[in-house]
């Protein structure tokens, strides 16, 4: 049998990416024909996570890793059980949204640690196996599915409340193998921002998941206007209108209008999210509750 491993999970990822990931040959004993096949561990990994959620958007540059970074950092704080698996191969900002671009996993005979935010918060990214975060990672299809597969399959995620998946924009290889391999999701958000623009793209999100059958728990606009630090109104920088249409077209709620907000973009650049949000809320994250309540709300429905 054929499985997929990661070498130099210590040293990070150097040269040529095709050396990274490699095909190991391993030679199955025999079994007696009436022995009980072994489950996939990517099954046992799973089942001992209550509700996989995937974070989506139908472009790039809208908000949606900030959203996944967040709504994790809300569940941890309610006292929930929660991992964060970043799924953007080739743009991975988890790392440096937390702060930790410098830190790699430790393997042990289980398989792979994730990195540990708080007690209750673990994180896996493709970020935290760069050597250099500006090295690009040239991969096609396959390669992407193999490592996505392996972060599902040999994280050592244990009992989780909550898998929240950041997925990179569009409905592309990274979308569709995940929800290949995770056939029962719990839930879908789908962020978006107001400009038309992004509004085409967020409608072929919404038909994704349709066509995938995952529940659509709302929809999140964000960047919704600007507010004047001098007279407090606000300003509509990319229009308005066309989410509340979006959502009356599909029948989706709005989970939240969350406006641009320069605090919450300079605590991702310097990485201290975890420790500002934890001694003191925002505005915007007020606003923010809204997503995490929903989100929360899928645990009381099985």
């Amino acid at each position: 049998m054929k499985m997929l491993c990661i070498k130099a999970i210590h040293t990070g990822i150097r040269g040529n990416f095709k050396q990274v990931i490699k095909m190991t040959d391993h030679v199955q004993p025999l079994v007696s024909l009436s022995k009980k096949p072994t489950e996939p561990k990517i099954i046992v990994n799973l089942r001992r996570i209550k509700r996989k959620i995937m974070i989506m958007s139908g472009k790039g540059g809208v908000g949606k890793s900030t959203v996944a970074a967040n709504l994790a950092i809300g569940l941890a704080m309610h006292g929930y059980r929660v991992g964060l698996l970043d799924c953007d191969i080739h743009c991975p900002t988890i790392p440096t949204i937390y702060g930790l671009e410098s830190k790699r996993p430790d393997v042990n005979e289980e398989g792979i640690l994730p990195i540990q935010v708080l007690p209750n918060l673990s994180l896996m990214s493709i970020g935290f196996l760069l050597e250099n975060k500006d090295s690009p990672v040239i991969w096609r299809g396959p390669l992407k599915m193999g490592i996505i597969k392996q972060f599902l399959e040999d994280v050592i995620w244990g009992e989780l409340d909550f898998l929240i998946i950041d997925l990179p924009p569009g409905t592309g290889d990274e979308p569709l193998s995940v929800a290949q391999l995770i056939p029962n999701f719990d839930g879908s958000v789908i962020v978006t921002t107001p400009q038309d623009l992004a509004l085409i793209s967020v409608r072929k999100s919404i038909r994704f998941s349709e066509k995938l059958n995952v529940p659509i728990l709302g929809i999140v606009d964000n960047m919704h206007g600007l507010i004047c630090p001098h007279c407090g109104k606000q300003i509509e920088v990319f229009g308005n209108g066309g989410v509340e249409k979006a959502s009356k077209d599909f029948n989706i709620p709005i989970l939240a209008r969350l406006p641009i907000e320069p605090k919450i973009a300079e605590m991702e650049d310097k990485g201290t999210i975890v420790r500002e949000l934890l001694e003191h809320s925002t505005e915007w994250q007020k606003n923010f509750e809204n997503v995490v309540s929903a989100v929360e709300k899928t645990l009381e429905e099985k």
